[in-house]
């Protein structure tokens, strides 16, 4: 219902996050049919508060702890913060999680912190979904929100990329087609009717029209012969008496 419609989604389902708009009734990639098939339970080893928790994105390979630490405390006093990096290399993956000790700190952040540059890079700042959000598929596993175009796999409904409102046009075909009630159907045949007296008198009145306006026409075709013919009369006049 168009009522409970919100351009950003309150619980996550899959087919949902792959429409444009949250009304496919088919999924239209492999990923969605993973996503719909997965059976996702959230990292249990990841601990604090995750309504305190800010999800950072897109962040260069090269950016540090440390880094973080002194952008993001200008918003609030931060608890902790995490890094996710490879288990075998141990370099980043590019995404962090930023707790904060109060509410104010991480509402401020949300808000001015997206889009901030950091090492030449634009970063995308979040709420925490993976814990606060029910039925949250991550992306590995043809999920989450986002994406890029270029893998055709885009998702709706985040922050990110948020749903577009849909489109209800009014069905109209069953009065177009006169398909109505009876009253309807008596109604518009008698309007039809109507019009086609109409036209009918319109036509008429434009036939008698017509005569006088040839005669108008013929009428000032001849004053335009006679206008000429005192012209030319007057420019041979004044030739004489030049001479």
């Amino acid at each position: 219902a168009m009522t409970d419609w919100a351009p950003i989604a309150k619980e996550y389902d899959p087919l949902k996050a792959g429409s444009i708009d949250g009304t496919d009734e088919e999924p239209h990639d492999r990923a969605i049919w993973r996503a719909m098939l997965a059976r996702y339970v959230p990292n249990k080893g990841v601990t604090g508060d995750p309504h305190l928790t800010l999800f950072v994105a897109r962040l260069n390979l090269q950016t540090t702890e440390e880094k973080l630490k002194e952008v993001f405390s200008r918003y609030g006093d931060i608890r902790k913060i995490r890094l996710v990096r490879d288990l075998v290399t141990g370099f980043s993956k590019g995404y962090a999680f930023i707790e904060y000790k109060e509410e104010r700190a991480l509402l401020k952040a949300h808000r001015d912190a997206n889009r901030l540059v950091i090492d030449q890079h634009e970063i995308f700042v979040d709420f925490e979904l993976e814990r606060t959000l029910k039925g949250w598929i991550p992306r590995r596993l043809g999920g989450g929100f986002g994406g890029k175009k270029e893998s055709g796999q885009l998702r709706f409904g985040g922050r990110d990329r948020p749903f577009r409102k849909p489109i209800n046009l009014p069905n109209m075909k069953n009065d177009f087609y006169g398909e109505g009630s009876s009253e309807k159907r008596n109604w518009s045949r008698e309007g039809a009717r109507d019009w086609r007296t109409r036209d009918r008198d319109h036509d008429r009145s434009r036939d008698k029209r017509w005569p006088e306006r040839e005669r108008s026409g013929a009428w000032g075709e001849g004053e335009r012969e006679r206008d000429s013919k005192e012209e030319r009369s007057r420019g041979r006049e004044r030739k004489d008496r030049d001479r």
